[in-house]
């Protein structure tokens, strides 16, 4: 494989950093080992730098500066709803065709457009405090602390942009996976009992409007069960009728009552339940239906 140059902008920001890191995660086979270089914005890395670097220009790729291929400076583009993000994102589909499917890929890359359009004015309670979390501010944050230098920025951002891919493919798996649930009533509204790896269900079902949900997972038969805040219900009788039941698995009944967790990546040692998911949600119905 041939070497390759990514060029960017000093302080590289969410747009900077997204064109990259498509790039190499996404046309791995011809960036995954690529270096990376920096220049004013608008600019072009001078060529005599790059040969420095050991690179001739057809190695080279601009992005986010340059006026070029992945660059929307240009004065046709000033009015298109499109950033090097979104261009580059474009020309990996035409590479791998199957990207254009890719939920979270696209989410990620719509996300990259709003903020390099300052949309994010539009947002619901576009001034809280809250969106100093959401990750082109904390590349803004990581900016400003410490020692630090273009490439630990951008390495920061790519980091950020890595697990937001995966937790929004889990977000997205726990959405389509909820029709496989069983759903059933309780005495304060709906609940759910589902067979499932993937720990965001509970999450997502929540939000859905679930005001208590079961999963039970099928590597390890380990069981969470969760009720949202707001519902008028705890778990205590449940702890009490699964431990007269249960004297294998390792429960942890949390003080709120809102939570009964058999497994948990915090706990190394609990030992999962032999109970199915059928037989705790008929001790669900029985005690809270």
């Amino acid at each position: 494989m041939e070497k390759k140059l990514i060029v960017t902008h000093h302080a590289p920001d969410l747009d900077a950093i997204g064109s990259v890191w498509l790039l190499k995660r996404f046309d791995f086979q011809h960036y995954a080992d690529s270096q990376e270089a920096f220049v004013d914005p608008g600019s072009e890395i001078d060529p005599a730098l790059a040969e420095e670097r050991g690179f001739q220009m057809h190695q080279v790729t601009h992005v986010d500066t340059g006026l070029g291929q992945f660059d929307h400076h240009q004065t046709e583009r000033g009015h298109e709803r499109i950033c090097a993000t979104s261009l580059v994102f474009d020309y990996v589909c035409r590479l791998h065709p199957d990207y254009k499917h890719d939920e979270a890929l696209k989410y990620i890359v719509e996300f990259a457009i709003q903020i390099d359009h300052f949309e994010e004015i539009y947002w619901p309670d576009a001034s809280s405090p809250m969106n100093c979390f959401m990750i082109n501010e904390l590349i803004g944050g990581f900016e400003s602390t410490g020692l630090h230098d273009d490439d630990s920025q951008l390495q920061f951002g790519m980091h950020c942009l890595d697990a937001a891919y995966a937790a929004l493919k889990e977000t997205f798996q726990a959405r389509d996976s909820m029709k496989d649930g069983e759903e059933f009533e309780i005495k304060v509204g709906k609940a759910l009992g589902i067979e499932s790896k993937n720990d965001e269900v509970i999450k997502f079902a929540q939000k859905a409007g679930f005001m208590l949900v079961i999963k039970k997972s099928p590597e390890d038969g380990a069981v969470r069960i969760k009720v949202r805040p707001d519902a008028d219900l705890d778990l205590k009788a449940l702890h009490e009728a699964i431990q007269k039941k249960d004297t294998t698995g390792t429960w942890f009944y949390h003080a709120s009552g809102k939570m009964l967790l058999n497994g948990s990546k915090k706990h190394r040692h609990q030992r999962p339940t032999p109970l199915s998911l059928k037989e705790v949600i008929e001790m669900v119905k029985e005690i809270y239906g």
